[in-house]
C-alpha cells in the first residue's frame, strides 16, 4: 500500500520510527517531512498530507504532532479526507470500518511507539464495512455526508 506520513517537529522521532516500520511491513512510504526538530507549523504538513491522499498519490495517510489534534484538524480541512484522531487500536479499526477513514492522526506526546504501531496496523488491516460483500450501505450514506455537508 502507498502511505504518506507527515508530522510537526514534536513528532519527528515517532514519524521516523513509524516510517521505518511501515517499510519493513512492505509498504511504499512517502515521508512528507519535516526533516528536523526545528519548529514548524503543523497545518503546513497537514495540508501537504491531505493533498497527497486526495489526489491519489497515497492511498492512506498518517498525521502526527504533539497531541494529534492540530494536525488532524488541518488534514480534515480537505473535503476528500477523513482523518481520525486515535489512541488505541479499536478506534483505529472502527475509523476504517464505519467511517472509511483514509488518514489517522496520533499524538507523539500521548501515544508510545508500540501503541502507535498497533493503531497503525489495525487501521491498515481493516476494510470499510460497505466495501465488504455483505455491506448494508448505511455507512456509505454517512461517509458521503462528511464530504458534502449541508451546513
Amino acid at each position: 500500500m502507498r502511505i504518506a506520513i507527515a508530522s510537526d517537529h514534536a513528532a519527528i522521532d515517532l514519524k521516523a520510527e513509524l516510517r521505518d516500520w511501515l517499510i519493513e511491513q512492505g509498504h511504499e512510504v512517502a515521508d512528507l517531512g519535516p526533516e528536523s526538530t526545528d519548529s514548524v507549523d503543523y497545518p503546513d504538513f497537514g495540508y501537504k498530507l491531505a493533498s497527497v491522499v486526495a489526489d491519489g498519490t497515497a492511498e492512506r495517510g498518517v498525521a502526527l504532532c504533539g497531541s494529534g489534534i492540530g494536525i488532524s484538524m488541518s488534514v480534515n480541512r480537505n473535503p476528500a479526507l477523513r482523518c481520525a484522531l486515535v489512541s488505541e487500536p479499536l478506534s483505529a479499526s472502527l475509523a476504517r470500518e464505519h467511517n472509511d477513514a483514509n488518514c489517522i492522526a496520533m499524538g507523539a506526546r500521548l501515544t508510545g511507539s508500540d501503541m502507535a504501531k498497533a493503531c497503525l496496523a489495525a487501521f491498515l488491516e481493516t476494510e470499510f464495512a460497505d466495501s465488504l460483500p455483505d455491506g448494508t450501505g448505511r455507512h456509505q450514506r454517512r461517509v458521503d455526508k462528511l464530504s458534502n455537508p449541508e451546513v
